[in-house]
């Protein structure tokens, strides 16, 4: 089974990476969002890459960022906007590696919740999962009061962690040294 909709995130800053890490050749792959897109495409049905500008090329569906401020609550109003009842699972292309079986299991659980995002034991990650788009206003009217956490949203539409185990499959790539780091 697909599921519906998958939406890369590769429009920050990545400053502690040195330069833009969604452009970096990663796996035999042209950049690290290419990675991602073959790779969670095998698994989604529509697959769409949020950015500030179309820096591919025209290689991927895109959502651009309407805000040209550096803020996840704004990329995330930008993404959701675009749906309409629907659910969205939302990655950054600095973390590839999530599981499959993750993802299914997040979808699985997000069926009476507007939010469900991926936990392991160190920390819950509130940029790896489903998004209900009918929560796009409360993104927006958060991103004008200047509050730019996903936690926060999180928190005030109401959501559900899911824990998993292998904390390894949600490794972010900020520095180059992380690349190293990587098992495929």
């Amino acid at each position: 089974m697909k599921l519906p909709v998958c939406v890369i995130l590769s429009g920050g800053k990545s400053s502690r990476f040195g330069y833009d890490k969604t452009l970096v050749k990663f796996n035999e792959c042209d950049t690290l969002t290419e990675f991602c897109v073959k790779r969670y495409g095998e698994i989604f049905e529509k697959i769409f890459v949020s950015a500030k500008n179309d820096k591919f090329g025209g290689k991927f569906r895109l959502l651009l960022d309407k805000s040209s401020e550096f803020s996840p609550m704004n990329a995330l109003f930008s993404i959701l906007e675009n749906f309409k009842n629907e659910k969205v699972f939302i990655v950054p292309a600095d973390m590839p590696l999530v599981e499959f079986s993750t993802i299914y299991s997040l979808y699985e659980n997000s069926a009476n919740e507007k939010i469900c995002v991926a936990k392991e034991s160190k920390r819950t990650h509130f940029l790896c999962g489903f998004f209900s788009s009918e929560i796009a206003d409360l993104a927006y009217s958060l991103a004008k009061k200047n509050e730019h956490k996903i936690e926060n949203l999180c928190k005030k539409a109401g959501f559900k962690s899911v824990e998993f185990q292998n904390s390894g499959q949600f490794l972010n790539i900020n520095y180059q040294s992380d690349l190293l780091k990587v098992k495929i």
